[in-house]
């Protein structure tokens, strides 16, 4: 009896280690394989590409200057035309039944010409309302004529950017051909949309060019650069699904990694502008491995 108790105190602790053994190595399994990095000081530049369209601010609508038939018409929707040039001829009534009788009595009266309609501005005709031969009255739109001096670029512009432009700036202006042109910043309209929260702000092209209207194109909007910046790449910060949150995984000791909430800043293409935390060079930072983990994690580093 001796014999075999002295055999089982012998046996078992070779069980009991052989059973520990294995979990061992699942511990050593579980930790995360990653990658780190650390925070860049170097200054960061970022821009946002923001829709706008060219338009004509001020559209012209030439009325007729008196009651009666329209005797010619000298103008077509899309022609250009110039300030003091004859768009119209009317004749009245009066002149059409006794034009001919009032000159034979005095030549000098001229009782038959036909009163000229002349545009008050130089642009192009968008609409032609009325055809030769028309009856017209007095104060009727005959046509309108987009006012060339009026033509501008309308940014839709969310008004937390505004702090990134004032009047005077000189911004970029993408075209969808790939070609660029530099135009001014004018004036901000007075109003916010309701719904969209963003301000029209008014862009005088700086040369002239044939832009079409209606023609959506893009305005780069450069935010500030700071030589002080911090900032992690992107693959560092991670976010929640309705990108409210925002946090990286920091290691704290050879094999623990755990989660800082942080505040960023503006973004790059591959970098992002940390705010707070005040981060330092010794900060080391997941850089792979980290996303899907718990608060706190165990990890193995497979590179620096």
């Amino acid at each position: 009896m001796k014999k075999k108790t002295l055999l089982l105190t012998l046996i078992l602790p070779f069980f009991i280690g052989c059973k520990e053994t294995p979990q061992a190595e699942k511990e050593v399994e579980k930790k995360i394989p990653v990658t780190l990095t650390t925070i860049d000081t170097t200054a960061i530049v970022s821009y946002t590409d923001l829709n706008a369209t060219a338009t004509y601010l001020v559209k012209n609508v030439i009325k007729a200057n008196a009651t009666g038939y329209l005797n010619s018409v000298n103008v077509a929707t899309n022609d250009f035309v110039s300030k003091g040039a004859v768009l119209f001829s009317i004749k009245t009534r009066e002149s059409k039944v006794l034009g001919n009788t009032v000159n034979n009595i005095d030549p000098s009266l001229h009782f038959g010409e036909a009163l000229k309609v002349r545009a008050n501005t130089t642009g192009y005709v968008t609409s032609v309302n009325v055809q030769q031969g028309d009856y017209v009255q007095d104060g009727d739109a005959l046509v309108t004529i987009n006012d060339v001096k009026s033509f501008a670029i309308v940014l839709s512009l969310p008004y937390e950017l505004k702090k990134y432009i004032a009047i005077g700036n000189q911004l970029e202006v993408l075209l969808p051909d790939n070609s660029s042109i530099k135009a001014s910043v004018q004036k901000f309209m007075p109003t916010v949309d309701a719904t969209s929260q963003t301000q029209n702000v008014v862009l005088k092209i700086n040369a002239k060019q044939n832009i079409p209207e209606n023609l959506i194109v893009k305005v780069r909007i450069h935010k500030s650069s700071n030589t002080k910046t911090i900032s992690l790449p992107k693959a560092a910060v991670l976010t929640d699904e309705t990108e409210t949150d925002f946090w990286i995984m920091e290691l704290i000791n050879e094999s623990t990694a755990i989660k800082i909430p942080i505040k960023k800043g503006i973004e790059t293409l591959d970098r992002v502008e940390i705010v707070s935390p005040i981060l330092t060079h010794d900060d080391k930072i997941l850089l792979t491995g980290n996303y899907g983990v718990e608060d706190t994690i165990q990890v193995k580093v497979i590179a620096k």
